[in-house]
């Protein structure tokens, strides 16, 4: 039998703008609204602007994530949830240094009982003194637990040498923190910092637009405070230099990660360094991949990811090795970073890349889920429809030659910050023959 011939792929089909509408309430509230009658549901994000200041900011929020939706005056955490249910919803909260999140969906038919509660919620919330005390030892124990896992650990390493003291530095509160939280403390900080003024809510779902925001301003409009908004500060530049080993006795594995400074999304190299990022190591089919797991077998699931936060981006490189090929798992990944940013992309990898990045973010915002998460994200940097309608267009016009440059101002191995989690005993000799080390 013949094989048959996989065509070459197309040019990707732009997707038709969805109707739209914006309004900013007289409490700062600003509500973005999108219509997408694809299911007959809408989707809920309310980005609050939450940064702390201290170290302990970080208990105090994560507790508040936590129990934010443990009761008001008027109705227990289970009739929130009930109440929810009942119109085929629920909400659930996360925190990180800079924002709180609070995400739901429910029936479109069901978005006045959604309001309702939400704004109950940001009012009202009792914070009671038994659900704050069960919520916070869950909260603790399951930190106890992440804290036994070495990608938690690393992480932990890698944040705290990348960005010191900044916010950013602290990801996870320890446990004690948490077990300090009382009640009082959750509800003078809700007063003080769950704030309409720079909050973003958006919505998407099968409910026109106008209509949307005039059920958000009846609903929100009583939500107001007197507190301020704490900013961020500007991210700390990286100061590349030894590599920060960090000791786990016994271990097998060796936990690699790198950090690199990047550029936002607004940020005009950003396309070029989204396709360098994806041929070094982003997506399977990437360099990296190709070396250390395709062809050494180091490693199963080596990535290169830029994550965008307020104040600044940054690349993660990763990789989990037997502790015997940490030192050869380095220099390849030191290569490939090299390689990258010295040798121009081959035309079919960089036109792999370029077909990956434009299909996953047209896959990202294909759900009313996925839409408005990514919607809440942009919206805090000044960014919305008119950039994710763009980008796919910016993605196709890149050169070769833009992204080369990118990879060479950007992902140089000079410009990595590296840390190991791994057995010091085991890993720190041959590390050592690489370049300089110090204890962590």
């Amino acid at each position: 039998m013949t094989a048959l011939a996989v065509p070459d792929l197309t040019s990707p089909r732009e997707a038709p703008t969805p109707v739209s509408a914006e309004r900013t309430l007289s409490t700062g509230l600003r509500v973005v609204a999108i219509e997408r009658s694809s299911v007959p549901l809408v989707e809920l994000r309310l980005r609050v602007p939450f940064a702390g200041e201290r170290e302990s900011d970080v208990a105090h929020a994560s507790v508040l994530g936590e129990t934010l939706l443990s009761g008001t005056a008027g109705l227990s955490a289970v009739q929130i949830a009930a109440t929810l249910q009942e119109v085929g919803g629920g909400l659930s909260v996360s925190v990180d240094p800079d924002r709180l999140l609070v995400s739901g969906n429910a029936l479109a038919a069901g978005l006045p009982r959604l309001l309702e509660v939400l704004a109950g919620v940001l009012t009202g919330a009792a914070y009671p003194e038994k659900e704050v005390r069960i919520e916070r030892e869950r909260l603790a124990d399951r930190i106890e637990m992440a804290a036994s896992q070495p990608s938690h650990a690393v992480r932990e390493a890698l944040l705290k040498r990348l960005f010191g003291e900044h916010p950013y530095g602290t990801e996870t509160p320890e446990p004690a923190h948490v077990r300090l939280v009382e009640p009082p403390l959750l509800r003078a900080l809700h007063a003080r910092r769950v704030l309409p003024e720079g909050s973003v809510l958006v919505l998407v779902g099968d409910v026109p637009a106008e209509q949307v925001l005039d059920a958000v301003e009846a609903a929100l409009s009583p939500w107001s405070a007197t507190g301020a908004e704490i900013t961020v500060p500007p991210m700390p530049a990286f100061a590349p230099g030894p590599l920060l080993l960090v000791d786990r006795p016994g271990s097998v594995q060796s936990s690699i990660r790198m950090g690199v400074s990047a550029v936002p999304r607004s940020h005009p190299d950003y396309p070029a360094l989204q396709l360098a990022n994806l041929v070094f190591g982003g997506y399977f089919s990437s360099r990296l991949v190709e070396n250390i797991r395709e062809d050494k077998g180091y490693t199963y699931s080596p990535h290169s990811g830029i994550d965008h936060a307020v104040a600044g981006s940054m690349i993660v490189i990763s990789a989990d090795v037997a502790t015997e090929v940490t030192a050869p798992a380095l220099v390849e990944m030191a290569y490939e970073l090299g390689r990258i940013a010295t040798l121009p992309p081959q035309t079919d990898e960089l036109e792999q890349a370029r077909q990956y990045a434009i299909g996953t973010l047209a896959l990202s915002v294909a759900s009313q889920a996925g839409l408005a998460s990514m919607l809440a994200a942009l919206a805090t940097t000044g960014l919305g429809l008119d950039w994710l309608a763009g980008h796919p267009k910016r993605l196709a016009a890149v050169s070769a030659d833009e992204v080369f440059a990118a990879a060479a101002k950007y992902l140089g191995p000079a410009r990595a910050v590296p840390v190991v989690l791994g057995d010091a005993s085991a890993v720190e000799p041959s590390v050592s023959a690489l370049g300089p080390v110090v204890r962590g």
